[in-house]
């Protein structure tokens, strides 16, 4: 959890589950099936970037990567 590439990871992980959440709100949004506008989309990506994070914190023990069984390989 204290090197350079598991911050790496798990700021990667933080964009992409940002990114999904924020698309996925706004296209439900389209669709119909729940009302969400540009800020209600972002906020919920938010949330969803600060529970990815956190999750990675806490099942990053006895491993060097964000997830449980997760080894994250630095490149040299």
């Amino acid at each position: 959890m204290f090197t350079k590439a598991f911050w790496k990871a798990t700021g990667e992980r933080s964009v992409r589950t940002f990114a999904q959440v924020l698309v996925g709100s706004l296209g439900l949004d389209t669709l119909g099936i729940i009302h969400a506008n540009w800020s209600e989309g972002l906020a919920l990506g938010a949330g969803a970037s600060v529970l990815t994070v956190l999750t990675a914190i806490a099942t990053s023990g006895g491993t060097e990567g964000p997830g449980i069984t997760e080894t994250v390989r630095s490149r040299q």
